[in-house]
């Protein structure tokens, strides 16, 4: 099993516009390590997102190549695709997609069956996820019952509960509260010193250099420089 977890080379995303080309990604190129907790740092617009979804499969470089474990995830029928992100890969979205006539609990159990946990696991693995999440007590709570920081936290819990080896969060922390971020932050953490697996977190939030083992910046569609 490789350590390079994402290997990104050259990578480019050109999109068509009425005014011309529209060049978000330019020459892309970095690793992540598996274990690594990466910051993706950028102001609006400086194509985080857009590197996130082409690293996630769902959307397709116009330029470059995209290895995940050594894969080229470019080379992947659709089907196949969709598997590999919900077995191997967990999204943490800024617009958290609860499904509100479910409860926490609920919420964790559909992206277990989604992700092929076994049956027999199911329920330690969602109750032990909760309680990372310091939410174990809200399990039966729906997305409305609870306050943004709290929901953000049950998006989180429903992204680690597959374990998957990666995990890509663009701007989880953008609506909420420095305390409330920190407690999000930590929690990404701890799973990732826990369960060894890595993160690529996009925010223009500097609390996050707290957390991050390293960061990468992003400006204009290019990688500005990072830190180790």
């Amino acid at each position: 099993m490789t350590d390079t977890v994402i290997a990104a080379k050259d990578v480019g995303r050109v999109y068509p516009s009425e005014s011309g080309a529209v060049h978000a990604l330019r020459d892309v190129n970095f690793e992540v390590k598996r274990g690594e907790f990466v910051a993706l740092r950028g102001r609006s617009g400086s194509g985080k997102t857009t590197l996130l979804n082409c690293l996630g499969g769902l959307d397709n470089p116009t330029s470059g190549f995209i290895w995940i474990q050594g894969v080229d995830i470019s080379t992947m029928e659709e089907v196949e695709r969709t598997r590999w992100r919900r077995e191997s890969i967990g999204f943490v979205f800024q617009q958290m997609g609860l499904l509100h006539s479910f409860s926490a609990y609920e919420n964790l159990e559909l992206m277990a069956r989604l992700g092929n946990v076994p049956r027999r696991d199911r329920r330690r693995r969602i109750h032990e996820t909760l309680e990372k999440v310091d939410l174990l007590d809200y399990h039966d709570h729906r997305p409305y019952e609870m306050s943004g920081g709290q929901q953000q936290r049950i998006a989180i819990a429903r992204a680690l509960v597959t374990e998957p080896d990666l995990i890509l969060a663009d701007e989880p922390s953008s609506e909420l509260d420095s305390d409330t971020t920190h407690n999000v932050l930590a929690a990404l953490q701890e799973f990732v010193r826990d369960k060894g697996l890595s993160i690529l977190l996009s925010s223009h939030d500097p609390i996050v250099d707290d957390y991050a083992d390293r960061i990468i910046s992003l400006r204009d569609g290019q990688i500005d420089d990072a830190v180790g």
